[in-house]
């Protein structure tokens, strides 16, 4: 599997996208919503990954910067077909290699609650992702559960 850093132009990587904001919209409270949409993925402050094998992709994640020392996980999805294969596995490994490359001293992210997201806390927690108050911005909300990791 091949995980490159992708410029969000590709009619597959769109689809993904689509697919994944739709997903937050059925299982998660509009207010609760933290995806980002395809023009803040865009912003230069984030570099969009995708993972591809065959020719097919398989999945994608973002790393946002946050300042010169950290930096934030977001829009990590598996396409449905490949769940469990290790696509967001191999697709968060590159991104917390970026960041250590990059300097970071800590990445961070937001997840959902909901028994939905029990697999991605599930590969945080591997990956060493701790359980962490708001942060960035963010506010304690029931349906959010937020998660750092030391580089």
């Amino acid at each position: 599997m091949e995980v490159r850093i992708d410029d969000l132009t590709g009619p597959e990587v769109l689809a993904l996208l689509e697919m994944h904001l739709r997903s937050m919209s059925e299982t998660t409270p509009p207010e609760s919503m933290h995806a980002l949409g395809l023009e803040a993925l865009r912003k230069p402050d984030v570099t969009f990954y995708t993972a591809w094998e065959n020719g097919e992709l398989r999945g994608c994640g973002a790393l946002k910067a946050m300042g010169r020392l950290r930096g934030e996980i977001k829009s990590m999805r598996t396409d449905p077909r490949y769940l469990r294969k290790g696509v967001a596995r191999s697709v968060l490994k590159t991104i917390i290699a970026e960041a250590r490359r990059r300097g970071y001293h800590r990445l961070y992210l937001e997840t959902g609650t909901q028994p939905f997201y029990e697999p991605a806390r599930r590969l945080y927690c591997s990956l060493g992702f701790v359980a962490c108050p708001p942060f960035e911005g963010y506010t304690e909300d029931p349906n959010s559960y937020f998660m750092t990791m030391k580089l």
